[in-house]
């Protein structure tokens, strides 16, 4: 029975634009859809009443608070999808395969 080392199957490495764009895009995408469901339920001064009562803040505010908050949440969702989906070749050492 003999080792041998197989080849590492090599994935180019995208453009940082590419990955960025990959993640940020959908992310902005999905916090806008977030943010206008959230609109139609949610006024954001009567949620400043119930929470920060004291806080001066305005509609427009409160809804640019949410968006940033959706695309924040949804980008650390697509960064952790793209980390996982990373190829195990640029990361693993050539494995041994048994040769019959």
């Amino acid at each position: 029975m003999k080792l041998r080392a197989q080849p590492p199957i090599d994935h180019p490495v995208k453009p940082l634009a590419q990955r960025l764009g990959a993640i940020l895009w959908p992310s902005f995408f999905s916090a806008g859809v977030a943010t206008a469901v959230f609109g139609a339920f949610v006024d954001p001064l009567e949620l400043r009443d119930i929470t920060f009562a004291g806080l001066e803040l305005t509609r427009g505010t409160g809804y640019t608070i949410a968006f940033f908050m959706f695309w924040i949440s949804t980008a650390s969702a697509s960064t952790f999808t793209w980390y996982l989906l990373r190829p195990a070749s640029r990361f693993n050492r050539a494995s041994l395969t048994q040769e019959p």
